[in-house]
């Protein structure tokens, strides 16, 4: 296994066109968190050292987010960021790891769980974000003006002008249209997100996530394959529905279903004690 430092995020190369930034913190069986659309490692900074108290806990910026490198001839889609998880956990030869993800990173763990059935022990996908059916139809349910700016931003020119006009104040309220209480998104973690999105082609990066849009419902097609148990956490105000929870749920063998109570999209930063104790009370 690769020598990694528990000091400060490191920067793993993966191939030439691909790096991915990832903390590592904690000791114990591995744990691997996969973060929300339009996030970065910082996400789980509230959760991860909870779980870090049992786990080796290993956070990761997604390729194209936070201050992983960004490259523009990328999909951005499921299928590629799949690849880079299974490509990180292979590079440091993980076994027997826990995936824990929020969101796109929820779809995620269940579709890399489907690809390595031989290094996944268990999986707790997140508000999975696997029922799109338009572009960047959950982020739209939250809010009006989510739908108004995300719905445009699919539009040739206007969408590449009003991406770049998103300030933090935007931003805030279309990521407050994801928690049941819009005042749990931290100021600080807020304008972090902001900084980041500033970085030279992320907000193109950004779009090609959305543009994605329909291989985050696929992912479903992997989800019967998965052999390691799984437990399905929802926020009650989370932005899937009732029967689209349901469907996903029984797509996946023995499935376990937990709710946590006025939590919305953004469960990991809006009740991380709650979240924690899901995760590890179901161990």
């Amino acid at each position: 296994m690769l020598d990694v430092s528990e000091a400060g995020p490191s920067l793993l190369k993966l191939s030439e066109k691909l790096s991915v930034r990832f903390h590592k913190t904690g000791s114990g069986p591995p744990l691997l968190l996969l973060h929300t659309i339009r996030t970065q490692l910082e996400y789980f900074r509230s959760l991860a050292p909870l779980l870090a108290r049992s786990h080796t806990v290993y956070a990761i910026d997604l390729p194209g987010h936070g201050h992983s490198p960004i490259d523009p001839d990328a999909s951005f889609n499921e299928p590629y960021f799949r690849q880079a998880v299974i490509r990180f956990i292979e590079a440091l030869d993980l076994s027997d790891v826990t995936l824990v993800g929020e969101s796109i990173g929820g779809a995620l763990a269940l579709t890399v769980a489907a690809s390595l059935p031989h290094r996944v022990k268990r999986v707790y996908a997140i508000n999975p974000y696997d029922y799109e059916t338009r572009y960047g139809d959950g982020i739209r349910r939250g809010n009006w003006l989510a739908n108004f700016i995300i719905g445009s931003l699919q539009i040739p020119v206007l969408g590449a002008i009003n991406a770049s006009l998103e300030n933090k104040i935007v931003l805030g309220k279309i990521m407050g249209g994801g928690y049941h209480d819009p005042r749990k998104l931290p100021a600080d973690l807020l304008a972090e997100f902001d900084k980041v999105a500033h970085r030279p082609g992320y907000k193109r990066a950004a779009r090609k996530v959305l543009a994605g849009w329909r291989s985050w419902s696929q992912a479903r097609d992997y989800y019967r394959q998965i052999s390691a148990p799984v437990t399905l956490i929802y926020g009650d105000s989370d932005w899937s529905r009732p029967d689209e929870r349901e469907r996903t749920r029984s797509l996946i063998p023995n499935a376990q279903v937990v709710t946590l109570r006025n939590t919305g999209h953004f469960s990991a930063v809006e009740n991380p004690s709650e979240l924690a104790r899901a995760i590890l009370g179901a161990e």
